[in-house]
């Protein structure tokens, strides 16, 4: 796995989505770094990063994760860890196998078993590189990711499309299980949860309600007018919420 080390202060992991790669924190790490040490991944067969021996299941990811952690950032070492869409189901089981996690933050996490919105994405291998294979991203980008026109940036664009054409790893199927759901209702530390109000992922208050009901150590909340990337549609509101949690 290629990891990269950012900041300095107490060790904080940063994991992508699905299809994605550390690029996802991309307007958060530079607020975070001046609080802490951030170590950010490709996770397996993403970005930089090698695949996995196969099969790619979650108790395989979760043990690479957590070999990883312990190699570059300390086995007995206390770790804060936040996670973004598929990132979570990793976060919540690594945080469950491995234990000395303080806190997690999971944003528009996945992997929580309930009620999701179809999507009508579009497969751009098929499609002839250039204009067409231009549009289906983009296409996909706001059918998935944001939902105000003017977060569909050329930064966006550009972290969306290599992301995808150097992703190996085929994580929806652990997306749509329960996974996440089932790690944390074996755990009793803190966890901030946070969705955009249109992410087509969860659906929203309902979403929150569902998952935080009868956990006082888990706090949800539902951004107004965000997507599912709500780190990078509502940077700024999220990098405030991110350092008062793990403060």
């Amino acid at each position: 796995m290629r990891w990269r080390r950012i900041g300095s202060g107490p060790p904080l992991v940063l994991l992508h989505g699905g299809n994605g790669s550390w690029l996802h924190w991309v307007r958060n790490i530079e607020p975070l770094a001046g609080r802490h040490q951030l170590w950010l991944p490709d996770l397996p067969g993403c970005g930089d990063s090698d695949e996995v021996a196969p099969p790619a299941n979650l108790e395989r990811l979760v043990a690479t994760l957590q070999h990883n952690v312990a190699e570059l950032v300390g086995g007995e070492r206390e770790i804060d860890v936040a996670a973004f869409s598929f990132g979570s189901v990793l976060a919540s089981n690594l945080a469950l196998a491995r234990g000395r996690v303080r806190r997690l933050a999971l944003l528009g996490a996945t992997g929580h078993g309930l009620q999701r919105r179809q999507l009508a994405l579009k497969n751009w291998r098929t499609l002839e590189p250039g204009s067409a294979q231009e549009q289906a991203h983009r296409h996909n980008l706001a059918e998935l990711m944001l939902h105000e026109p003017a977060a569909l940036d050329a930064l966006a664009m550009l972290v969306h499309r290599s992301a995808s054409e150097r992703t190996r790893l085929r994580s929806k199927q652990l997306s749509h299980t329960d996974a996440t759901r089932r790690a944390l209702d074996k755990l009793q530390i803190p966890v901030l949860m946070a969705w955009g109000e249109h992410d087509p992922t969860a659906s929203g208050a309902a979403t929150a309600l569902a998952l935080g009901h009868g956990h006082p150590e888990r706090r949800c909340v539902v951004v107004p007018g965000a997507g599912h990337w709500v780190q990078y549609e509502r940077a700024n509101e999220i990098n405030t919420l991110l350092a008062r949690w793990f403060d």
